[in-house]
């Protein structure tokens, strides 16, 4: 049994695709998602960093130089 749609989906070029979705571009519209409020570095509070951590970045100043 003869696949003819896998035969032209081969045969279609790069500018037909191209075309296709500048065609589709429209359709595929997103809402803007409102930019999230900074937040007060007084409200950040109860973080704590492992003192292996702290080293880990405190030496990666020595790589990015």
């Amino acid at each position: 049994m003869p696949n003819h749609s896998a035969t032209r989906e081969s045969e279609i070029s790069l500018a037909e695709l191209r075309g296709d979705c500048a065609r589709m571009a429209p359709h595929w519209v997103v809402p803007a998602k409102p930019a999230p409020a900074p937040v007060a570095p007084s409200l950040i509070h109860g973080v704590t960093v492992p003192a292996a951590s702290a080293r880990l970045i405190d030496a990666m100043s020595e790589y990015g130089d």
